[in-house]
């Protein structure tokens, strides 16, 4: 399925989600979890700059989507994201049965960009969603994104 532009309006608010998480001090990345109707169910950014690492807006969508939807409304969701899942986050998904996920920037771009500026890696191994959840849906890069979002990973990550 290709990017709509309902699509790029959701991943603005990711894009605006992962802002509010960097001038809170954390890492730059919000996502937004959406029904088959369009209406935003649960939005959240990472919050893990207290510590837990596994607090992912990601994780906390598929731990949300697990305790309020049905499995049908989960398989009809679609969620949004500033960046492609982590393994982690992707497994989450799969294991709760989220439907479709869109991304503005890839892991790949995260990577690539994190060794340009020198720094350190993540201390996983990034992975494409679908080689971690092979048969979920899922869309992106958003080109339209990669520059704001390089900014904000540039602002927190770069040494």
């Amino acid at each position: 399925m290709a990017i709509s532009d309902d699509d790029l309006a959701r991943l603005g608010r990711c894009v605006e989600l992962a802002r509010e998480a960097l001038e809170g001090g954390d890492e730059p990345f919000g996502s937004v979890l959406v029904d088959d109707a369009g209406r935003t169910l649960f939005e959240d950014r990472n919050r893990v700059k207290d510590g837990d690492r596994t607090r992912h807006p990601e994780f906390a969508i598929a731990r949300w989507a697990a305790a309020n939807l049905t499995p049908q409304e989960r398989a009809l969701a679609t969620v949004y994201t500033s960046g492609e899942h982590c393994p982690m986050c992707s497994a989450a998904h799969a294991w709760v049965g989220l439907g479709r996920i869109v991304y503005a920037t890839s892991s790949e771009q995260l990577t690539r960009w994190l060794a340009d500026w020198g720094a350190l890696p993540p201390p996983v191994v990034s992975l494409p969603i679908t080689t971690i959840a092979p048969d979920i849906e899922v869309d992106g890069p958003a080109e339209q994104f990669s520059e704001a979002m390089k900014t904000l990973y540039e602002a927190k990550f770069k040494p």
